[in-house]
Order: C-alpha cells, then sequence, then structure tokens
C-alpha cells in the first residue's frame, strides 16, 4: 500500500466503533438502518486489515453498558450479529481470518452465543490475522474478574502477593492471548475511551476521526495507519535513547 511503512505496522489495532446511530438520523432513518449499514463497515475494515498484514484486529461491539439501550435496538443487534457471523464464515476461511470473543459472551442471547462459538471453533486453525469481537464487554467488569479470581488464588496460597505483577494481571485478564493495543481508532469525533481495554491501552497511539462509522473506508484506515507511522513512540524514554 501507497505510504505505508510494511515494516512499522501497528501489530494490533483496536476501533471503537461510533456513529451507526448518528449517521442513520441524517438520513432520517431508525438508528436500525445505521447499525445495518455499520456491517459493511466492519466487513471492509477486517477484510483491509488483513490485506494490509496487521495481525490483530480488535473491534468494540457491544458494552456492558449497551444493555440499556431499547429493546428493540439490542434485539436487532443480536439478531445482526448472528446474521453477519454466518454471512462471513467464508470471509474468514478465505481470508485465514481466527475469529475471537472477549466479554461476558454467556450474557448474549443463547442463539448469538452460539454462532458466535460455532465460527470461533471453525477458524481456530487458521493463522492469519485475529479477528476479536468485544461482546458484551467493559473493562472495568474485566479488571474487577481479573482482582477476584487473583484474590482467591492468593487466599489459596497459589499466588503469593509479592509475586503479583503485569505478567500474572495478564493472563487473568479476557485478552490474556493478546498482545498491548498500538493504535485505537474511534470514529464519529468523539474522544472518549468509553470502558474500553483500559489496560491494554496504557501505551497505545490514540486516533480519533469525524467520520461516522458506516462511512470509514480504507482510506481512512490507511490514514490512521500512517498518522500512527509519524508518531514517536518512546514508552517512558527520551526521543535521544531511542536514536
Amino acid at each position: 500500500m501507497v505510504n505505508i511503512d510494511q515494516e512499522r505496522l501497528p501489530k494490533h489495532i483496536a476501533i471503537i466503533m461510533d456513529g451507526n446511530g448518528r449517521w442513520a438520523k441524517q438520513r432520517g432513518k431508525h438508528r436500525v438502518f445505521g447499525h445495518e449499514n455499520g456491517v459493511n463497515a466492519v466487513r471492509a475494515a477486517v477484510e483491509n486489515s488483513a490485506r494490509l498484514g496487521i495481525d490483530f484486529l480488535t473491534l468494540y461491539a457491544f458494552s456492558t453498558e449497551n444493555w440499556n439501550r431499547p429493546k428493540l435496538e439490542v434485539q436487532t443487534l443480536m439478531k445482526l450479529l448472528v446474521a453477519s457471523l454466518r454471512k462471513e464464515l467464508k470471509t474468514f476461511i478465505k481470508n485465514n481470518i481466527k475469529l475471537n470473543a472477549i466479554g461476558n459472551i454467556d450474557a448474549l442471547p443463547q442463539k448469538a452465543a452460539s454462532e458466535l462459538r460455532d465460527v470461533i471453533q471453525k477458524t481456530a486453525s487458521h493463522t492469519g490475522m485475529t479477528l476479536t469481537l468485544a461482546l458484551s464487554y467493559g473493562s472495568r467488569e474485566e479488571l474487577k474478574s481479573a482482582i477476584q479470581a487473583i484474590s482467591v488464588k492468593v487466599k489459596n496460597n497459589i499466588i503469593s502477593p509479592d509475586t503479583i505483577d503485569e505478567a500474572i494481571i495478564n493472563s487473568h485478564l479476557y485478552t490474556h492471548d493478546l498482545p498491548d493495543v498500538d493504535l485505537l481508532i474511534r470514529t464519529s469525533g468523539e474522544h472518549r475511551i468509553s470502558n474500553f481495554l483500559l489496560w491494554q491501552i496504557a501505551y497505545a497511539e490514540l486516533y480519533f476521526i469525524d467520520v461516522l462509522w458506516p462511512d470509514f473506508s480504507e482510506q481512512h484506515l490507511v490514514e490512521a495507519i500512517i498518522n500512527y507511522q509519524n508518531r514517536e513512540r518512546r514508552f517512558g524514554k527520551t526521543s535521544e535513547q531511542l536514536s
């Protein structure tokens, strides 16, 4: 891809897909119309990321707070999830994409959870890009669960408090098989993290774009990656130390 340095690609990109509702409202349509069109942007983002050579792509598909939305909207989102997983399985197979999911999957409707687990199982041996869907996900809930699990092990003398380090914490997170996020993208012009991967984005580069999610294209993805590559990632060091 022109202008992209293939040697400096972000290993892990995470995207907060925001703006479906506003996109529909601008067109005088119901929010559901925006979610339906947002699916096309998801497909494009996944295929483009895989083609560009991204190893890990994580999409914020449904948060723990989204359960509080109108019942019809939640039902529609769950139906879209099932339909999309069925439809995209061929794409995953064609592109050697491995599907993963993080969050409280048991909270999903049985049909959605079953379809999700089925596609995860059918793509488990794939060695290309890992696509992670954050579903019924909240970072504070994730951290709380990790702390509880570690506390139980401390209580049962499985872990000593003195040995608790970042590696142990990482091993108890939903994302224990994923590297930290390098580039976090949020669409729609909002400048919030919205309870998404709070631990994992500690040193991520943040990129906010005014484009609403259904309009997010390959060019927008490329621009985000180029912006990332033009930044100096110091991880607490000075520029002189890096050079």
